[in-house]
């Protein structure tokens, strides 16, 4: 099976590389991604999949196909994420975005084409195969927005695995290309790949007033200006150095006149940490701070939050995500690397539930000269490699049935 199939997503190259343009046409994000999703759903059923749309107990926007060999064996997830960003593109080639102010600057549309390449590959072959395999599409893996259900910090992975998505596989893999590793190299993290990312939103109320009559108001800015410093100072002072811990504000909005005193004041932000242990700690920092600010000024304040989830690799799906590398790449291809990446996958949420493995598919400069980064505006994928994503695909099929994970 294995050279075959092999040659054959070789052969799948150029459509391949039309899928990805194709998705890279039509950026949509979040969970707003109505023609995404339905290109994805009518590929996989043209390639006769048993498909599933509408998927996710919140939101109900994923997309899963499902491959029955029709034998014994595991049940195995493959998933790739759907959404764009929020960035305007740079690029003035000829399938650049149609949707200004929006971009798939974070590779999803390259997850999408060959993810779909390897499934195709997989139903040619699919009487070489044993068990199940699960093609999952999700949506808002880049963020997370409120539940209209219950209100709750909703991610697209948490929406599909609360609607039951992976009741019943066994393992799963997914993978991201990554600029800083040379292009058509895979890369695998023993334990830790990838930050626990958590969001947080945080509203202080006050009271409006006039710059003449300070005394009659309580001012929002203030409080939130104060609120950005007393947590970067409990930061660096109540935890332990050693301890990984980044966090930034991201937005800070307040005011609506030169003259006179805001009533609220909103801000946002991400902190990333390496444990769920620390994801607790500066939840807790945050909490506190928020209260005390609030309380010392007389007003109040409201809060909302995306706890994230460490992402973490199991050890046998590492080993075997290296034996199928090595399979069809040369052995200083296949890289074991030693310190995680501080940004967030909500992948972490499917290695939560099961064995599974988070790899790096390498589109960098192969003589090492700089690329632009994910999220940037002239990031760009180098198409070349995405018939390797789909052939790690196919082999991380292939090991798994035959491999006791």
């Amino acid at each position: 099976m294995t050279e075959g199939i092999l040659d054959y997503i070789d052969s799948l190259k150029e459509e391949i590389i039309a899928i990805r343009r194709d998705f890279h046409r039509i950026p949509e994000v979040l969970f707003d991604i109505p023609r995404t999703s339905a290109k994805v759903a009518d590929y996989l059923r043209a390639l006769g999949l048993e498909v599933h749309t509408h998927v996710g107990k919140h939101f109900g926007k994923g997309v899963i196909g499902i491959l029955d060999s029709g034998r014994s064996g595991p049940t195995i997830v493959l998933r790739a994420d759907m959404d764009g960003l929020p960035i305007k593109e740079g690029h003035q080639h000829s399938f650049r975005s149609e949707h200004d102010g929006l971009m798939h600057a974070c590779g999803h549309d390259a997850h999408m084409a060959i993810l779909l390449g390897a499934a195709k590959a997989l139903v040619r072959y699919r009487d070489h195969l044993a068990g199940t395999i699960k093609f999952v599409f999700q949506p808002a893996e880049e963020s997370a927005v409120p539940s209209p259900v219950d209100g709750r910090m909703i991610s697209g992975g948490r929406d599909m695995i609360e609607a039951g998505a992976l009741d019943d596989a066994d393992l799963c893999f997914a993978l991201h290309v990554w600029p800083e590793l040379p292009a058509g190299t895979i890369g695998i993290h023993r334990s830790h790949a990838m930050a626990a990312s958590s969001h947080f939103h945080i509203s202080f109320q006050g009271v409006n007033g006039h710059h003449s009559t300070p005394h009659l108001a309580v001012d929002a800015l203030s409080m939130a200006t104060q609120y950005i410093t007393d947590v970067k100072y409990a930061l660096a002072t109540e935890l332990n150095p050693f301890e990984t811990n980044v966090l930034c504000f991201g937005t800070l909005h307040a005011g609506t006149a030169i003259n006179a005193i805001a009533g609220e004041s909103k801000l946002s932000g991400t902190y990333r940490v390496l444990s769920s242990e620390m994801v607790d700690k500066l939840h807790r920092i945050l909490e506190s701070r928020a209260e005390a600010i609030a309380s010392a000024y007389g007003g109040s304040y409201s809060s909302q939050y995306r706890l994230g989830t460490p992402l973490i690799n199991h050890k046998a799906a590492v080993e075997l995500t290296v034996q199928a590398g090595r399979t069809f790449l040369v052995e200083e291809s296949v890289v074991l690397l030693d310190r995680p990446s501080l940004a967030g996958e909500d992948f972490a949420l499917y290695v939560q539930k099961m064995p599974g493995a988070f790899a790096f598919l390498g589109i960098g400069d192969p003589s090492g000269e700089p690329v632009y980064p994910l999220h940037h505006p002239l990031f760009e994928v180098n198409e070349d490699v995405l018939t390797v994503g789909a052939k790690l695909f196919v082999q991380w099929v292939k090991e798994a049935i035959k491999t006791d994970v």
